[in-house]
Order: structure tokens, then C-alpha cells, then sequence
């Protein structure tokens, strides 16, 4: 059992059972009374108020008001608060900016060096720009929640990705390409990519994108991606 799993058994037993002992613990996750302890005070550090009785056997109660206080976000979970904020700022519609911008700055310190490193890596392939009034938003869908996911792990691992695209005329292909960068057209958002059959860049309207999935056995070459003089990178938004 791994140690999400441990602290979540754990959090579950105390709340049904009220009082639980180390070795009861222990033997509900499988794991030493050392590796438990370490447990609860990481369970602590999180937020959750955990009270222990003194003397033998070790009980442990759980408040019934207490919950997880510190933030477990992903990668793609911070990128995807990051960008919605960019794509407000860029809509003109962000009143609490110097607030969102605090809350991302304390969400990216909690985060481990190396997931910081991808973050900043992520942003680096963020540009934004306007959309032009004349753009045709009827057909305007939902975006697949697993692109997200899946483009972190074919971007920052240098893999191809592979979706089912529906076009403008409603044509459906598959394809597989390569993804370079992301590109924020408030309220449209395009997935920019090389496509190796065309030997060219492509947009792909993230709405019409469905089924995503990382070609793992598959590698490219980061390129520079040309954008137009009004599309700016993240950075510069942020300036």
C-alpha cells in the first residue's frame, strides 16, 4: 500500500471507529507501528487534528471537525489554475488579480523543486492572444478533462500524442502529432502542434479533441513555434 493510500485508510478508520490503536492501524494498512507513527505526524503536519491518549496500547482519536488543511496539487492541476487565470487576465475580466496572483505564488513555493521545474517548463509553452471578432463560436464544445494530463505527460516527456479530431466541417481523423505548445484565444484554447505526416505546425481547437492518450514509445525535438505579433507568451502577460 502506498502512502496515499496508507493516510487515507488511516483518516477512514479513525473517523468510524472514534478510537484506534497503533497495532490496530498497523495491521489495517499493513504496515510497522514506525512507519504508522510517521504516518500520523505527516497526517498532522497536513492539517488533521490527531489526539493520543497516554499509556499502552497508543489510542488515537481523530477530531470530527478535522480535515486535510495543505494542498496536494498536481502539476497539471496548478497549470490548470495558472492558465484559467492568464485566460482571464487576457479576457480582460480578472478583478482579483493581485489576489489570484498571491494564492498561485504560495500554491507554486508548497511545491516539490522538481515539480516547479515542470511548471516552469509548462509555462514556457503557454502564449495568448486575442480572438478575432469575427471568429465563429457556435459550434463551441466542452474540452476533454484527460487532455490536460495527457499533454503534460507527452510534453514534458517529449512523446507524440494521439487524439480523435473533429474539424471545422465536421470531419473526423486520428491524428498523431507532436505538442509543442498551447495557445489561449479567449474563449477558445488550441493545442499547437508539429504534425509529422505534414511536415508542418498545426492548431487543434481543444474542444474538438477527444480520447487523448501519450504515444510512450515515441520521441521528438522540442521547435520554435511561430505565433503571430499580437500572441505573447505567459511571461510577458505576467510583467
Amino acid at each position: 500500500m502506498n502512502i496515499r493510500l496508507r493516510h487515507d485508510t488511516i483518516v477512514r478508520t479513525l473517523r468510524r471507529n472514534g478510537t484506534s490503536t497503533i497495532d490496530d492501524l498497523a495491521d489495517q494498512v499493513g504496515a510497522s507501528r514506525r512507519t504508522v507513527l510517521r504516518d500520523i505526524s505527516k497526517l498532522r503536519d497536513e492539517g488533521y487534528v490527531i489526539h493520543s491518549d497516554v499509556g499502552r496500547g497508543g489510542g488515537l482519536q481523530l477530531d470530527p471537525q478535522s480535515m486535510q488543511t495543505t494542498a496536494k496539487l498536481s502539476v497539471p492541476e496548478v497549470f490548470a489554475l495558472l492558465i484559467s487565470v492568464a485566460a482571464m487576465r487576457a479576457a480582460g475580466n480578472l478583478p482579483f488579480s493581485e489576489l489570484a496572483d498571491a494564492g498561485l505564488a504560495k500554491i507554486e513555493k508548497a511545491l516539490p523543486r522538481d515539480k516547479v521545474r515542470d511548471l516552469r517548463t509548462f509555462l514556457d509553452c503557454l502564449h495568448i492572444g486575442q480572438l478575432s471578432p469575427l471568429q465563429d463560436l457556435s459550434d463551441m464544445g466542452k474540452i476533454d478533462p484527460e487532455l490536460l494530463p495527457a499533454f503534460e505527460s507527452a510534453f514534458l516527456g517529449r512523446h507524440l500524442i494521439c487524439f480523435d479530431y473533429r474539424d471545422a466541417k465536421g470531419r473526423r481523423t486520428t491524428r498523431e502529432v507532436e505538442p509543442q505548445a498551447m495557445l489561449i484565444l479567449p474563449p477558445l484554447w488550441y493545442l499547437v502542434a508539429w504534425d509529422p505526416t505534414r511536415e508542418d505546425f498545426r492548431h487543434f481547437r481543444m474542444d474538438r479533441i477527444t480520447t487523448p492518450e501519450t504515444v510512450s514509445d515515441s520521441t521528438f525535438r522540442r521547435r520554435h513555434v511561430p505565433f503571430e505579433d499580437d500572441v505573447c507568451p505567459y511571461s510577458e502577460l505576467q510583467m
